[in-house]
Formats: C-alpha cells, structure tokens, sequence
C-alpha cells in the first residue's frame, strides 16, 4: 500500500465532507469504498470524523463533520496546501474571492481556513502540522483528481492562477477541449464549464474517487441510496461517473484509463 508523501505546496491535501447525516454518510462511503471511520474530539469544536482505508489503523483518506446550517447543502471541500495561510486567504480576497473561515488552529491539528473564489465555489487552505493529510494515493478508494466546475471558464483561471500560482493548460480528448491546472509541469486537478449534469451548485471543487470497476462501483452507489447525476462515460482520466451521496452531496468516481494515470494529491 503506498504511502502519500507531504503533498506539495499549492497541490490537494485534503478533502472534506459536510453532512447533514453523519450515519448515513458513513454507511454509504464505508460500503461504497470499503473505509473505516474513526472520531477526532477537539476541544471547544464539533466531532470531525477521519475516513481510513481497512482499519483504525489505516492510512486517512478523508474527512467528515456533521453540516449545522440547514440552509447549506451537503457538499465536499477540497483543500490546498500552502505555505502561509494568512497570506493565501489575503490574496483570495484582493482576486475577489471571499474568507468563509478564516486561519484557524485547531487545538493541536493544524492550520486551516476556508475561502470560496469569485463564482461561489468553496476550496479549503491547510499547512501542515498534525492536521490529517492524505494518507495513501494511486490505490483504489482514495481521491485521484480534484476537478472544478464553474460558469466563467475565464474567471476561474484568473483567479487560481493569480492565488495560487496554477498555470492553466488546455488539453483536447474525444473533441472535448478541457483544463488542466499545472505546476511545475506536473497536473494538479482540472478545470470544466458547468453544463447543469454534475451539480446543482453554480462552481464547485468535485473530488474524484479511485475505483476499479466504474459501472459496478456506480450500480453499487446506487444500492446505497446515491444518485447519478451523469452516467459512466470515457473521460480523458478513464471512465468517470458524476455521483451524489445520500445527502446530495457530489462526487465523481474513476476507473483510470491506465495504470499510470496522472493523478493530483
């Protein structure tokens, strides 16, 4: 099982889900993907729940706290290391973008905050301390990719390039052109226009999923009480199906194309 090195500044280290119901979430992802859940009491906060591949003593892969504002939905968070939280969340804010949480520590578990960019998508910060980070990549159940969807293509990549210093590329398969977020040369996650399919939300950060056996993983989530919002398709990672959990929540999974598929955390 490989371990995750300390992902690079600027790449996903994270990903977070908020959930109005915590058991349902936890049935549909530990039997969709087969992880452990244990629990992380921090003083003064909510319990935040660490999803793990096997066991207790598995490598962490995700996380999860129970959604308190009804008016909010269920959604997913992807988060980005950086080096200066306070730094990164000024400069979201002078692109336009807003500071929903700002830098926290909390209690022993790192540095964080959460912003969202001009279109109303929500993206987290962390550094690293002993704040979970992604445990195990490139194996089935852990996250492969990170994928924005918005509106304005062009104000996206505005943005992150300017906050992060993402370069934008874009890349053709099967006549569709789409956006890939370099750096260094190195994909981080991608970039795709809102076509109404993937999400109810104007711009979100969607998660993509490792599985091995997309159509079967996609009947699976069904059973499970998931949605699909666009069927198993080929994509340029592989064949991809965009899924909503119980709650609403969207999710994509991906059976990669090959075995070396580039993938972002």
């Amino acid at each position: 099982m490989p371990d995750a090195s300390e992902p690079a500044v600027g790449r996903p280290g994270w990903a977070d889900l908020v959930s109005p119901d915590v058991e349902a979430a936890k049935t549909f992802y530990c039997e969709l993907f087969g992880w452990y859940v244990y629990t992380l009491t921090v003083p003064d906060y909510t319990d935040y729940y660490v999803f793990t591949l096997g066991d207790v003593h598995g490598p962490e892969v995700a996380g999860m706290q129970m959604l308190t504002d009804e008016s909010e939905p269920a959604s997913w968070t992807c988060d980005f290391c950086v080096e200066n939280i306070d730094d990164t969340v000024h400069a979201a804010k002078a692109e336009g973008g807003q500071e929903l949480i700002p830098p926290t520590d909390y209690g022993g578990l790192g540095r964080m905050a959460l912003c969202s960019d001009p279109l109303g998508a929500d993206f987290g910060l962390v550094r690293a301390g002993n704040y979970p980070l992604f445990g195990a990549v490139g194996e089935p159940a852990t996250v492969c990719w990170v994928e924005l969807v918005s509106s304005d293509v062009g104000a996206s990549r505005r943005f992150y390039e300017r906050v992060f210093g993402w370069r934008a590329v874009d890349r053709e398969y099967l006549g569709v052109v789409d956006t890939v977020w370099e750096i260094g040369g190195e994909p981080i996650g991608g970039l795709a226009r809102t076509d109404g399919a993937s999400t109810s939300e104007p711009a979100a950060w969607i998660p993509h999923f490792q599985v091995t056996d997309c159509d079967a993983s996609t009947a699976r989530a069904v059973e499970l009480g998931g949605t699909v919002l666009a069927p198993p398709s080929e994509a340029r990672l592989g064949r991809r199906t965009m899924l909503a959990d119980p709650t609403g929540a969207p999710l994509a999974i991906v059976e990669p194309a090959t075995t070396g598929v580039s993938r972002s955390p």
